[in-house]
């Protein structure tokens, strides 16, 4: 057992590393191939040009780390190569701007590609009764994967929430597999894809120097369809169903109601809007970084409800999740009121009222390595070859909307 934990710690390490030393490499390209996002409208939280393409890192650290790692067994090869697509697919968008049918026609294959390799909801577990779904097993798989897939890329929305989000729920739905006596590789790769969005998440945590974009976000919505899919799913849990829809509610729901907010007024599903929770959040006066603790906080609430009820602590998972929600709700209400918000301690980064945040130099003191002229030169030359890449793309002509443009036009730029 000690030897398996220290093995496992070492491809956490790994991935969490890879990731960290991939991203300024996958920053440099996303220059040079002008894969940059500029702030065009109002859905938009960023003032300046963003280089995008940033989940590459994620990904390569989580291919690097699992063929080193673990073993490679049918539902891995599943993830790897339906992934890979989907990694090329949004490369192509976050420098192209693709057609969202386009893309929803090639998540479509990857799911079904999952489907082909045996991965399929053929049942599920609801208070020790089989629900056995039949000849509906391949649709309602392929709509879960596809479904989940979007959602991870419509919640992109605000610096570093896609990204967090998806470390969380990869958290949670390790812990219940390891709960479930799911396979001890399934859950390491499910914690590899947690370590490889953490050794992300310091670049793309506000103010972000890089976005994911759909590359990273159409990659972690798979893989984690997937994974709960062979994990959760085909499990004998008493409520084996709840668990997956619990610990990626955050997600689903925010889709759910995006996608009934626009067939309500006549929009197409992929129609972006400013109407996500992350945008309620700011509109309320919240700023960036209060908005993403929130969401952090009922997506980790709602992972631990889920690994509670695994424990089969129905109860206890059951007040979990109406006492979590129950405290979120009132501390919504709460800090909705500006001056509440400020008595409590938390105040909004344009309320003035924020204590300074001590600089790198005042932590650790000068660099001797380099001078504060050659850091103010360097960063100068960084903002004019991104301002000269963000001319090129905006001198592009404007395509014409063949196909309504989707909420991953942005990725994760955290723009939508």
């Amino acid at each position: 057992m000690n030897s398996t934990l220290i093995y496992s710690a070492c491809a956490l390490i790994c991935a969490a590393l890879l990731a960290y030393t991939l991203t300024p490499l996958v920053r440099v390209l996303a220059i040079k191939i002008k894969a940059i996002d500029v702030p065009t409208d109002g859905r938009r939280m960023h003032h300046k040009p963003i280089p995008r393409i940033g989940g590459l890192a994620i990904f390569l650290a989580f291919l690097i780390t699992s063929i080193g790692f673990c073993r490679l067994d049918r539902e891995l090869v599943t993830i790897l190569i339906g992934g890979s697509a989907l990694v090329l697919l949004g490369i192509l968008d976050d420098v192209y701007r693709l057609n969202a049918f386009l893309k929803l026609a090639v998540q479509i294959v990857a799911a079904l590609f999952a489907v082909s390799q045996g991965v399929t909801i053929d049942y599920i577990c609801f208070f020790g009764k089989y629900v056995a779904f039949g000849n509906w097993a391949i649709p309602i798989t392929v709509f879960w994967i596809v479904g989940l897939t979007n959602a991870v890329n419509f919640i992109d929305g605000l610096d570093g929430l896609a990204c967090g989000v998806s470390a969380i729920s990869s958290i949670s739905l390790c812990l219940t597999m390891l709960l479930s006596d799911s396979s001890v590789a399934h859950c390491l790769i499910t914690a590899l894809i947690a370590a490889a969005c953490l050794g992300f998440l310091p670049f793309n945590a506000n103010p972000a120097r890089i976005f994911m974009g759909d590359t990273g976000a159409l990659f972690l919505g798979y893989a984690l369809s997937v994974l709960s899919v062979v994990g959760v799913f085909k499990s004998d849990m008493v409520l084996a169903f709840f668990i997956p829809l619990s610990i990626f509610g955050l997600p689903l729901a925010d889709t759910f109601f995006a996608v009934v907010r626009r067939l309500a007024h006549g929009k197409s599903p992929f129609a972006p809007d400013r109407g996500h929770l992350h945008h309620r959040l700011i509109d309320m006066g919240f700023g960036q970084k209060q908005s993403v603790r929130i969401l952090y906080a009922v997506c980790a609430i709602l992972g631990i409800s889920a690994v509670m009820l695994t424990g089969q602590s129905t109860r206890g998972g059951a007040l979990m999740l109406v006492v979590g929600l129950a405290i979120f709700f009132v501390t919504f209400l709460i800090l909705r009121n500006p001056k509440l918000r400020i008595h409590s301690g938390i105040y909004n980064e344009d309320e003035g009222v924020a204590p300074p945040v001590e600089t790198f130099e005042d932590v650790i003191g000068e660099i001797p390595s380099i001078t504060p002229e050659e850091a103010a030169a360097e960063a100068a030359a960084e903002e004019k070859e991104l301002a000269k890449a963000a001319n090129a793309a905006a001198a592009e002509p404007v395509k014409e909307p063949t196909g309504e443009e989707d909420e991953s036009e942005t990725g994760s730029d955290g723009r939508q």
